[in-house]
């Protein structure tokens, strides 16, 4: 039988004018736009809007806007009876992931993704740090490049995205030696990142314990299709477990190729990327060019679903 997953992108998927047109045609996406600007206290539907990128760009906005659109989108497509099996979100993607599952709530997601991208904001600021992609390398020999590359500091595998790409991040002189062991172990490319800190590293541990805290008050429920973790890209439905992954996460590698692999093995036949830009079905191209495969990312493409 046909499985439709659905897939949610997080932090670099943003762009200028990313969520306009939704906002534009629905009063749903209107609705979320002024519910999110107040739980924010940012006006997070005019920065997506109109800009600057820069400003757009910071931590504490991305991820919030990222997510807001996410949610508008699913909620659009839900409402013209879309079919679901499974989701899963690359990094915050799995908030919006969460609120698919029927775990937490837009409001309950939106105040966590706020604590969070706040958090991991201050401590990119106290911890600098920064993440470079390795190209053309097996994952075992990038764990290698990064364990030769720790006499100059933290440095680990931060996402395991598709065959032969795998980002690292940690402190920024560990980080450009790991890419040069990269290069000597045969990498086809080892490019640094334009990001603002040390994603999914123990440079994040700041941010760990302010979101354990924050998850302390939010009542998740068992979430009524499986949720395919960032932490053991496997299905997860229990709500204490997705809790746990939601902590992990923060400071643990994203297994987003092992995620995808394994909603495949469970009869995934069928992927939709929900969310700004196609990052996501770009990496997926690469795992696995055999699947059904689109982008849900603006009111032409929620139009185009409806016919």
């Amino acid at each position: 039988m046909s499985k439709t997953a659905f897939i949610f992108p997080g932090q670099a998927s943003q762009n200028v004018g990313m969520g306009k047109d939704v906002y534009e045609s629905f009063d749903l996406a209107k609705k979320y736009y002024t519910k999110a600007d107040e739980i924010l206290g940012l006006p997070i539907s005019k920065i997506s809007f109109e800009g600057p990128l820069e400003k757009l760009t910071e931590t504490h906005v991305t991820q919030p806007a990222i997510f807001t659109l996410s949610v508008i989108l699913y909620e659009l497509l839900k409402q013209e009876n879309a079919t679901v099996s499974m989701v899963g979100g690359h990094s915050l993607g799995e908030y919006s992931a969460l609120v698919a599952s029927g775990a937490i709530d837009f409001e309950q997601g939106l105040q966590l993704v706020k604590v969070r991208s706040q958090a991991m904001q201050e401590a990119c600021e106290r911890r600098p740090g920064t993440m470079a992609a390795i190209i053309g390398l097996e994952q075992s020999k990038v764990a290698e490049a990064c364990t030769a590359a720790h006499s100059q500091g933290i440095v680990q595998p931060a996402n395991y995205n598709s065959p032969g790409q795998v980002a690292i991040s940690g402190e920024v002189e560990a980080v450009r030696e790991a890419m040069q062991q990269a290069k000597d172990l045969g990498a086809r490319r080892a490019i640094e990142l334009v990001v603002g800190g040390a994603f999914h590293s123990p440079l994040m541990s700041l941010a760990k314990v302010a979101m354990e805290e924050a998850l302390e008050d939010v009542n998740f429920q068992d979430a009524e299709i499986p949720v395919y973790v960032n932490i053991s890209g496997k299905p997860v439905q229990q709500a204490e477990d997705l809790k746990s992954a939601l902590v992990k996460q923060i400071d643990h590698p994203v297994l987003w190729m092992q995620t995808i692999e394994n909603m495949i093995k469970d009869g995934a036949d069928t992927f939709r990327e929900v969310g700004p830009g196609t990052v996501l079905t770009g990496l997926m191209h690469r795992i696995n060019k055999e699947m059904h495969n689109e982008s849900i990312s603006s009111y032409r493409d929620i139009i185009r679903f409806k016919e």
